[in-house]
């Protein structure tokens, strides 16, 4: 089940089961159950995958498999995904039983029939309540309200009520928690306001490129909302993002039905102009807009395939990443748009990559974020009242001389299908109390959430995190690192005479 309210709560489901099986003398000796998982697709579906596992290798210590209703093997879009899985279990002898369906499914025509039409209505649910998710979210889009996202530099995510008031500013990691609430996006401090506009005037009025006016940002000691030095990228980001005048945009890519993530075209984008309060002025932005289309604009296919392949020979690789940040050529939504898509492009190129390379310089700027990181717990553990400090030797943060925690940076990589992963290397010589594990957004530029791992010796060196896991590694899961400082406080104790 994928929500917790309503009759397909596993609650719910449990107990029609079980009184379904008192009633006919069944024993129930084991129990399957993802809960608060989609039913779109089986990746997630441990539970399910173990059922089908065990049936498949003759472990299976039952013989009868008890189902709350046909839904309940999944909404797949394919309905024979889930005559697959239930054929699976009688092909092996062990017999399916619906407890809240009106038939018995006996194999009768009658019963095949319905179970038919029912699969097919699970997928048809599951597509209508997609159309009308999205229609709802639209029509935020369209009030005004941020349907997600960091905010960005200059800007700052502010909460209200559904009457309009403000309830505050969220900071990274914070989410709503109120249903009826909503977040818009607000101008930030006013130095970073004034940054913002300075780098616009800079880049239209000035004649300054995005390299020049990083290094400038750079060497007065200023970085990006991050944290970060700024770059040719992040700089050529902040001029060329609509949020800054004030314009609400959704739907520049798309993930419906768990398919894989598409970019979709302009015409398909849902927004609303003026929106959100502008912190440029729209000539200055629409000004800087130009310049960026106008170098691209001039530059023939040709051209721009023939720039591409020179920097695929002097780097070995493309990516993204690469392309924004090389001054010589155009940018890499200007050949995503030219294009059709980076990947075609690419091929053009004579570049087909066996894997995506916007890895290595992921990968660097994670090494440089990790410091940072590393110091952001000392001070959040120094300021809750423990003394912390870190090891000259090793990466080890030592607290209260009782205990060694380590910092580990999991970066977030995207499947063909659209799926999140992260990958998790431990370094055991390190052998810390407490690993702090920080998985990072899709973007890789910000935390997403934390895990703190004990020192256990069932924890491989190894691990693969999904979106969603089982309980025991998201029992370790956390929003943010209070836990970490509040344990770690030091408690006084008053001394007994």
């Amino acid at each position: 089940m994928s929500t917790d309210h309503q009759k397909y709560s596993t609650e719910s489901q449990s107990d029609a089961i079980r009184q379904y099986a008192e009633a006919r003398g069944i024993e129930i000796v084991r129990t399957y159950a993802d809960a608060g998982k989609s039913g779109l697709k089986i990746e997630g579906r441990d539970a399910l995958r173990q059922l089908i596992e065990d049936v498949e290798a003759g472990t299976a210590d039952f013989t009868l498999v008890l189902v709350y209703d046909v839904s309940r093997w999944g909404r797949f879009q394919d309905a024979d995904e889930s005559a697959y899985y239930e054929y699976i279990c009688r092909r092996a002898g062990i017999a399916v039983q619906y407890c809240a369906e009106q038939f018995d499914n006996d194999g009768s025509p009658v019963s095949t029939i319905v179970k038919g039409v029912k699969r097919a209505m699970a997928g048809e649910y599951s597509r209508e309540l997609s159309t009308k998710v999205f229609a709802g979210q639209g029509r935020l889009i369209e009030k005004g309200f941020r349907q997600g996202g960091p905010a960005g530099f200059g800007l700052r995510r502010t909460l209200i009520d559904e009457h309009g008031a403000i309830k505050g500013v969220l900071v990274r990691g914070e989410h709503k928690s109120i249903q009826t609430d909503r977040v818009i996006l607000t101008p930030g401090p006013d130095e970073e306001v004034a940054l913002v506009r300075d780098v616009y005037r800079a880049f239209v009025h000035e004649g300054r490129s995005e390299s020049v006016i990083a290094a400038d940002l750079n060497a007065r000691g200023l970085t990006t909302d991050l944290g970060r030095p700024w770059t040719r990228g992040t700089v050529h980001q902040l001029l060329i993002n609509e949020k800054y005048v004030g314009d609400n945009v959704w739907n520049r890519r798309s993930f419906k039905l768990k398919k894989k993530r598409v970019h979709n075209a302009p015409e398909m984008w849902i927004r609303a102009d003026g929106a959100f309060e502008a912190i440029v002025e729209r000539e200055l932005f629409e000004a800087a807009r130009a310049i960026i289309a106008a170098r691209s604009f001039r530059l023939s296919d040709e051209e721009m395939l023939e720039a591409l392949a020179e920097l695929y020979q002097r780097q070995g690789m493309l990516s993204g990443i690469i392309i924004d940040e090389c001054e010589a050529i155009a940018s890499s939504s200007a050949y995503s748009s030219r294009f059709g898509s980076l990947l075609r492009a690419y091929s053009l190129v004579g570049f087909t990559p066996e894997r995506d390379y916007r890895y290595v310089a992921i990968n660097r700027e994670l090494r440089q974020l990790h410091p940072g990181i590393l110091r952001e717990v000392l001070d959040g553990l120094q300021a809750s009242g423990s003394e912390a400090w870190q090891e000259d030797e090793s990466d080890r943060v030592i607290v209260n001389s009782e205990f060694s925690v380590s910092v580990v940076i999991a970066r977030c990589f995207e499947t063909p299908t659209g799926l999140l992963r992260w990958k998790l290397r431990f370094d055991t010589s390190l052998a810390p109390d407490i690993t702090v594990v920080v998985r990072m957004d899709r973007a890789n530029r910000a935390p997403f959430d934390y895990y703190l791992f004990p020192r256990l010796e069932k924890l491989a060196d190894r691990v693969r995190l999904s979106e969603d896991n089982a309980l025991a590694l998201d029992a370790y899961r956390f929003d943010d690192l209070d836990l970490l400082y509040t344990i770690a406080a030091p408690i006084p104790l008053p001394e007994a005479a």
